[in-house]
């Protein structure tokens, strides 16, 4: 470093000497000195750049200047011609001899002077061709920098003398032409004269030979020239570049040892990359207004949109398929500096070594099962954002989307509305009029099949914000007959799009197999050997993925400068206009999201479940007792109640009973208790769910509870075994036919009294609908009988006087009774169907039967005596009792089994569905928003977006400014 400094400080003192000659009469002159090389594009900030005009390389001469620089040669000086010829006076020639010699001082204080000012020149270029080494600035030590402030170099250059004086100093290049000319003419041929002057005639002989060479030779020769001279400083700098990665790499790690003991912070890319997350969460459309810098990757299908995306990732992490549609959904890749190359998912905590070829793997193929899982039924793809953090040494900062590609044609498989939803999804990122459109076009196929060039003139025509990139050079600069076009193509004449730089890229030779750095090697190799930029239709920094890289992050870091702090204001503004309406319109309630409200209402649904617990076994027996008797009631009466009952002695009558019980209890009755237990439960769950609470009850929470218990309620199944445990527990509960006390006794008594006289008013009903109205309700409501009811209300009478004959008639009319009542209407005038008769009947017996069951039950209130003795020397029988008896011990011990089994077993099991659904529904962002909606929830929910976002951003900016 010591070294460098004296040679700058060298340097400096002949460039204040110099820069006075380059100004004066007797000075050369010099040419411009070669443009800067470095990889970021000039193109980037001016479009329309020209190359520098290659300079005439300056004349040969036998003379050879030499400097302190490397032994550099300098430009050389022209001498001027010199006249040949005898002087008239040769005895004088060895004073004037003498005269002449003195004078060749000043020709070595012109070489000195010369030699001063051409070392200086060639530093200037030396020093243009040289990286900006800006970034590097840390490997230095600081004093260095600091020299300035201790040596005063305009002082120095005050002590210099100025232009005129050195003028002064010069000789008269004139005279000494003709001096040498004289000595030239004076000595003969064959002399130390001839000799001497040798060289100066072989230097103009070799000038005019020189000039003989054709213009295009010396232009292609000084093509080829600036080509290994870039190429060479490329080499450098991707090897100083290499360096300072792993020395990055070092400072990133975690030092154990102690040596850096500083808290890494936050990186500015992950801080930014956070919010655009956030955003993306807000509004997956983007319909509000964020205009937010991102990188938007987009291209026609199969352009190689993906390969670029990972030549600038440097790692193979998309799935990758021949000619089928890959990218099925957006792709956000947060690209990031870090001391290992990993790749992870926001919402997942598992990191992808991407060094390893089974992490790669595994990560393509969990983008893939990403897209699809994002891909609705009858979709082909999505709008969803997949988003993807990838950290690695030596990365650029910044963040592209990968959008699918674009089509022209809806292939067979696809859905109808393909094309027109991949056009809005990406018209939706590249309307943003922050963002960047790395639009990517394929060389080898014809400029004029391209779709997404028209599509981004429409988003971007004035070619602010877009970044052309021309993929697969190596196959158009083979397949292509004129290699101009792809000039045009590069010098954006052949698109009527616009472009802010264009580049050229190789992606690879098609193979999937090929690794990154093959890849970089095959794509310098490429060009090092191209004609592209031999000819110059491509200069150096529009060529290759690192000086695309390079570009798109310096254009991505320069937008986000001018545009993060005006978005981060309207934000604000949003925030406030938020703020103020939700105070306007609930200003006694917290402002809860969506997530927050279903935590609430979870809350509230685990309560209400656990409520069942605490429902007392009174209750549930009462009510499982009801219901169970309600759903089997009707099969008792008319199964097996009244058929027993029309049998003609006790023994018949029990008999009968015992086989119709045996038989219920195996095929129906277990599952008929089953069924109610589980509808009870279902009911008291509802209850328990759907019970307002006074003012604390909030309806924004019941469609989600009804979801929730309609979902559990559909999972539970009740316990299969519980059917056969309850199915011997009633068959011994009906077998037992002995009543113990009285209180019994008068129970079953009362039980069969209710049964009875519930079944005779329902039948009641009946008839009354069948033979219409009364002649009280005739008169006072003003109502008839239609021609129907009239029919039936005179079958009916004659079958009631046909009962009043025989009390103890049978339960079913014989043929020649049903004749006789139809020949008896008829003689009234009045025609009856057979069929109509026998219904009739059914009704008018059923009130007489249940009539004299009701009768006899209230003589059986004494029976009881009776009944102990077994109804010895009595003629009292009161073998329905003991029937209504076991029916309702039946009840009661079912009942109480379910009871004991709903309070067990099924609750719990019931509550454990409960938080499954509610879990389920946790995780489902499109079940809490479809079940917890409303204007309230909306605001609460924009409101906690914005301030996040907000927040956000201050803390980006402010990190940001810190940087800087």
């Amino acid at each position: 470093m010591g070294k460098f400094y004296r040679m700058q400080t060298g340097t400096h003192l002949n460039s204040v000497v110099c820069q006075s000659l380059a100004n004066s009469s007797y000075g050369v002159k010099g040419k411009s000195p070669l443009q800067k090389l470095h990889l970021v594009s000039r193109s980037i900030h001016h479009p329309h750049y020209t190359s520098s005009k290659f300079q005439r390389p300056p004349l040969r001469t036998s003379i050879q200047q030499f400097s302190s620089l490397n032994r550099l040669p300098l430009r050389k000086t022209k001498l001027l011609s010199v006249k040949y010829g005898y002087l008239s006076h040769r005895n004088f020639w060895v004073a004037r001899l003498a005269s002449r010699l003195l004078k060749l001082r000043y020709l070595v204080l012109g070489s000195a002077v010369g030699g001063g000012y051409t070392a200086k020149k060639t530093y200037d270029q030396w020093k243009e061709m040289l990286p900006d080494l800006n970034d590097y600035k840390w490997i230095v030590p600081d004093f260095i920098w600091e020299l300035d402030e201790h040596i005063d170099f305009e002082k120095l250059s005050k002590v210099l003398p100025d232009a005129e004086d050195l003028a002064k100093l010069l000789p008269d290049f004139d005279k000494i032409g003709e001096s040498l000319s004289s000595l030239k003419g004076f000595f003969s041929p064959g002399s130390q004269g001839e000799t001497a002057f040798r060289a100066t005639d072989q230097g103009y002989e070799n000038d005019k030979q020189y000039k003989k060479v054709s213009d295009k030779e010396k232009i292609d020769q000084l093509q080829e020239e600036l080509l290994h001279t870039q190429l060479k400083y490329q080499r450098i700098l991707e090897r100083l570049e290499k360096e300072n990665k792993e020395l990055r790499k070092l400072v990133l790690q975690k030092d154990d040892k102690g040596i850096h003991q500083r808290k890494l912070k936050k990186s500015l890319i992950d801080m930014y990359s956070e919010v655009l997350d956030i955003l993306s969460d807000y509004d997956a459309s983007y319909n509000t207004q964020d205009h937010l810098p991102r990188v938007v990757v987009v291209g026609d299908q199969s352009a190689g949109k993906t390969s670029v995306l990972e030549m600038i990732a440097q790692a193979r992490i998309f799935p990758r398929g021949s000619g089928e549609m890959m990218t099925r959904s957006p792709v956000k890749v947060t690209l990031s500096e870090g001391p290992h190359h990993v790749a992870l998912f926001k919402d997942s905590s598992r990191e992808f070594d991407l060094t390893k070829e089974e992490d790669l793997a595994a990560l393509r193929n969990e983008i893939e099962i990403r897209m699809r899982k994002s891909v609705k039924e009858g979709c082909t793809v999505s709008a969803e954002t997949i988003s993807l953090n990838v950290k690695g040494p030596g990365l650029q900062r910044m963040v592209l989307v990968d959008l699918p590609g674009v089509i022209s044609t809806v292939t067979s498989g696809m859905a109808p509305d393909t094309k027109d939803t991949i056009f809005s999804i990406s018209k939706a990122y590249m309307q943003n009029p922050n963002a960047i459109i790395l639009c990517i076009q394929d060389g080898s196929v014809d400029a004029e099949r391209s779709i997404v060039t028209d599509l981004v003139s429409q988003m971007d025509p004035h070619g602010k914000r877009t970044i052309f990139v021309l993929t697969k050079v190596d196959l158009a600069e083979k397949n292509v007959a004129s290699p101009n076009r792809i000039q045009q193509i590069i010098e954006g004449k052949l698109f009527p799009m616009k472009a802010l730089g264009y580049f050229a890229v190789v992606t690879g030779k098609g193979n999937s197999s090929e690794s990154i750095e093959s890849i970089k090697d095959y794509e310098e190799e490429f060009f090092q050997n191209s004609k592209l930029l031999k000819t110059c239709m491509l200069k150096a920094h529009q060529v290759t993925t690192r000086n695309l890289s390079l570009a798109v992050s310096d254009c991505f870091w320069k937008m986000v400068r001018e545009s993060v702090e005006q978005q981060a204001d309207a934000f604000k503004a949003t925030r406030f206009n938020l703020e103020t309406e939700w105070k306007n319109n609930y200003p006694r309630l917290r402002e809860l999201d969506r997530n927050e409200l279903f935590e609430k209402a979870k809350n509230e649904i685990l309560d209400e479940v656990i409520s069942l617990s605490q429902v007392t076994p009174k209750h549930w027996e009462e009510i499982l007792q009801k219901t169970l008797w309600e759903r089997v009631s009707t099969h008792v009466i008319e199964n097996i109640y009244l058929p027993a009952a029309q049998t003609t002695n006790s023994g018949t009558f029990n008999t009968t009973v015992d086989i119709k019980l045996k038989q219920w209890t195996d095929k129906q009755l277990p599952n008929k208790a089953v069924e109610v237990a589980w509808e009870t439960l279902q009911e008291e769950f509802s209850h328990f769910m759907t019970e307002k609470k006074g003012k604390e009850h909030d309806d924004i929470f019941d469609k989600l509870k009804q979801a929730v218990k309609e979902e559990s309620i559909k999972r539970h199944k009740w316990n299969e075994r519980a059917e056969d445990s309850l199915r011997v527990i009633q068959h011994n509960a009906l077998e037992d036919r002995s009543i113990s006390d009285k209180q019994q006794w008068d129970a079953a008594i009362h039980f069969m009294e209710d049964t009875l006289q519930s079944r005779l008013k329902d039948t009641e009903s009946v008839i009354e609908d069948m033979v219409g109205p009364d002649w009280k309700k005739r008169w006072l409501y003003w109502v008839g009988r239609t021609k129907e009811q009239n029919i039936r209300n005179e079958t009916k009478n004659e079958l009631e006087k046909m009962i009043k004959c025989n009390e103890d008639h049978a339960a079913y009319l014989a043929n020649d009774e049903v004749t006789t009542v139809r020949k008896n209407l008829e003689a009234k005038g009045v025609a009856v169907d057979p069929c109509l008769i026998k219904d009739t009947w059914h009704q008018v017996y059923r009130r007489h039967f249940l009539k004299t069951a009701l009768s006899h039950c209230n003589l059986c209130r004494r029976g009881f005596y009776y009944y102990q003795r077994h109804f010895v020397d009595s003629e009292l029988e009161c073998n329905d009792v003991v029937l209504f008896w076991r029916i309702q011990r039946m009840l009661a011990i079912t009942a109480n089994t379910l009871r004991q089994q709903l309070t067990n077993t099924e609750v719990r099991r019931l509550e454990k569905n409960v938080k499954e659904v509610l879990e389920d529904f946790a995780e489902d962002s499109d079940k809490k928003v479809k079940l917890l909606t409303g204007k309230r929830v909306q605001l609460a929910e924009d409101l906690k977006k914005v301030r996040e976002i907000q927040e956000k951003l201050e803390a980006f900016i402010e990190a940001l400014h810190q940087e800087k």
